[in-house]
């Protein structure tokens, strides 16, 4: 493995439309809001950006459409140093996700558009950028069948992956069976797992759940969480898998990764927008050692 660990995050790329107002409009009104702005999201691009920023080298495979938000899209993977050569144009609109804000609160439409024509025989044709890989990242914002291919060309190339069960759905057992590991938080487990405490067991040093300000468990133990003031929890779960990612592909031990994890979600969270606040490796290691040294 080389130095720079070599990541291939598969899945969504969404341009988030957001709408700050007084209040939500009733069916058949218009009224005047506040503020509108446009953030470049999607758990897998924000799930590539933060590995970027960590210091991986980083290939996204994806599908935007054939408009200006694919532009964007790709462009800002770009600028953050992302190899975007495979992500594809699909004839529609890109993902969108339209997003209302109402004294903080969200209302969140998501409209999938290119994300649900990343099809089985684009991540086949995809096989050898995989097969170069140290570790994949997947998501559950693209088709699921999708997400099976992805999982089966990774344990054919003997090539682990983090399964990132989000948003949360009932998965065919052989797809968490090949994943090396598996991330949701707690509302994604129950979903998954009718006990998660007997999940936990069946699948030793694979399931890591994820549990906000109560930090990291598995089967192995428990991590604690660096103790923040939140600003915008909006991809944390993104950066803790980047990094996590990271860390494993590095060598780390699963405690090692998930400690350096949660700094890095801790760090971003200080920020507004997902992608904005998602901090370097330099960053995280400053961070812990800040924290290491006054942990009050």
């Amino acid at each position: 493995m080389s130095q720079q660990p070599k990541i291939t995050v598969i899945g969504s790329l969404n341009m988030d439309l957001t709408a700050t107002s007084a209040k939500r409009p009733a069916a058949g009104e218009t009224i005047l809001g506040e503020r509108f702005e446009t953030f470049p999201g999607g758990k897998g691009a924000n799930q590539a950006v933060a590995a970027a920023r960590l210091g991986a080298d980083v290939t996204m495979i994806g599908m935007v459409g054939q408009d200006p938000f694919g532009d964007e899209l790709t462009q800002v993977l770009r600028q953050e140093g992302v190899k975007t050569e495979h992500i594809g144009r699909a004839d529609t609109s890109s993902g969108v996700a339209v997003i209302q804000v109402v004294d903080g609160d969200n209302s969140i439409t998501v409209i999938p558009g290119a994300n649900f024509k990343l099809m089985p025989d684009y991540i086949e044709e995809k096989r050898d950028v995989i097969q170069n890989s140290d570790i994949v990242l997947i998501q559950l914002e693209i088709p699921l069948e999708t997400v099976a291919a992805a999982a089966k060309c990774c344990k054919e190339a003997n090539v682990p992956y983090i399964l990132n069960p989000a948003p949360a759905q009932p998965l065919p057992y052989e797809i968490i069976n090949q994943a090396a590991y598996i991330t949701p938080n707690e509302s994604e487990a129950a979903i998954l797992f009718e006990d998660t405490d007997k999940a936990l067991q069946e699948f030793p040093d694979k399931l890591v759940i994820t549990k906000g300000e109560e930090g990291v468990v598995y089967s192995g133990g428990h991590v604690a969480a660096f103790p923040v003031s939140a600003i915008d929890t909006t991809g944390a779960g993104d950066t803790f898998n980047a990094a996590l990612g990271l860390k494993l592909a590095s060598g780390s031990t699963l405690a090692e990764a998930c400690s350096y994890a949660n700094a890095a979600a801790a760090l971003q969270i200080g920020s507004h927008g997902a992608q904005a606040g998602m901090p370097t490796d330099a960053e995280v290691i400053a961070f812990m050692r800040q924290k290491e040294e006054n942990p009050l």
